[in-house]
């Protein structure tokens, strides 16, 4: 059975910011199925980053309700949709992260298999902007041209938001035109997909672990999607013997027959350094 459930199928994938350019060479590659978009599929009223509309639900729950709506207006019993996040790194100090999600539904056997991208190589950024100067240093900073920036009033005005520039003429305009009326202007990098390519770059990361994961069948039902579903922690210490947090195996799970298996040591370690033992080094 395995990938083979997919060959030949129609996948919509739920996006109207070209994400489609990276995601669908990989899928119809990979499982053989045939994707296209939803034309006029707006996704911006799930969320969007900059701050008109607010995203209600955490990025999973954003990303089914956004393939599910897709996969219902094109009568598609496939879809893949992904969602992103952008903020400081969880374990990182003082590095900014794209966490990217991405879902892949089939309606026909009940499957969800949910991969996730968690990256530093992002130029998210925001700067208030007082001086012409100030505008071409920031750009520069987050590799503008080739990513598009975002001007508004102030970091938290919705009134009035000039987004996709993307040439320094139409930039140093618009930025005469709002300083017209204001004393600054919050300049911040536009982290739609299609003006993004550091950002594509992640999504495509986050589509090949997907593939990995369809492509990981159930040893007993060969169903797709058979991934860790807990990390088990307490890796022994060398010195003292005693657990620490240190992962000591995966648990992995089908979502179909229920069947787990147990990967101990996936690290390819069987004993932690004491730096990491709180009994050792407190």
């Amino acid at each position: 059975m395995g990938t083979a459930l997919f060959k030949n199928r129609r996948l919509v994938i739920a996006t109207k910011h070209e994400k489609e350019r990276v995601i669908a060479p990989l899928l119809e590659e990979a499982l053989g199925v045939s994707c296209f978009i939803k034309e006029g599929f707006d996704t911006d009223r799930w969320g969007t980053f900059s701050g008109e509309v607010e995203r209600k639900q955490d990025p999973i729950a954003t990303a089914r309700l956004k393939c599910l709506k897709a996969m219902e207006l094109s009568n598609c019993e496939l879809g893949v949709a992904s969602e992103g996040s952008f903020g400081a790194h969880p374990s990182l100090f003082f590095a900014s992260a794209d966490d990217e999600f991405l879902i892949f539904i089939d309606k026909k056997n009940n499957l969800e298999i949910i991969a996730r991208e968690l990256s530093v190589e992002t130029n998210f950024n925001g700067q208030e902007i007082k001086t012409e100067t100030d505008l071409l240093d920031f750009a520069e900073l987050v590799k503008f041209p080739s990513h598009g920036l975002i001007l508004r009033k102030s970091k938290t005005d919705n009134s009035t938001i000039i987004k996709g520039i993307t040439d320094v003429s139409q930039l140093k305009k618009t930025f005469k035109e709002l300083m017209n009326t204001l004393d600054s202007v919050y300049a911040e990098t536009d982290m739609r997909a299609m003006f993004n390519p550091s950002r594509m770059a992640v999504i495509e990361d986050a589509t090949r672990n997907l593939i990995a994961k369809v492509n990981s069948c159930c040893p007993r039902c060969t169903i797709p999607g058979f991934g860790i579903s807990e990390v088990k922690k307490g890796l022994k210490c060398s010195w003292c013997g005693l657990p620490t947090n240190s992962t000591l195996s995966f648990i992995y799970s089908c979502q179909k027959c229920n069947f787990t298996k147990e990967d101990m040591y996936p690290h390819k370690k069987r004993t932690e350094d004491p730096m990491y033992c709180d009994y050792c080094n407190p």
